[in-house]
């Protein structure tokens, strides 16, 4: 919830206004924090401009790994031979992993 930081601070009064009986009564009030949406009529019902990519076609071109390059057995990222840090159980895992 957004906080207004220039709006005015309330006075003592007026937070002893807020009883704790009346605290209680909005507590108790199961209606009052209830939100009547169902999630996905509001999700079906909002669109992001450019979204539908259901004519593109993706062409990307995939290299193997290169001798100098390793996959980290933990983030299953490849990386350069300098960042290997460790083998566990005869794993190679790089050192942002071993951190």
């Amino acid at each position: 919830m957004a906080t207004d930081y220039d709006a005015p601070r309330k006075t003592d009064d007026e937070i002893s206004a807020d009883s704790i009986e009346e605290l209680k009564a909005r507590r108790n009030d199961k209606a009052s924090g209830v939100v009547d949406e169902d999630e996905t009529e509001a999700a079906e019902g909002f669109e992001l401009p450019g979204a539908d990519l259901s004519g593109e076609e993706l062409s990307v071109r995939v290299l193997p790994a290169q001798q100098d390059e390793f996959t980290c057995m933990s983030c299953f990222l490849v990386h350069h031979r300098s960042q290997l840090a460790s083998f566990d159980k005869d794993q190679p895992i790089c050192s942002e992993c071993a951190a």
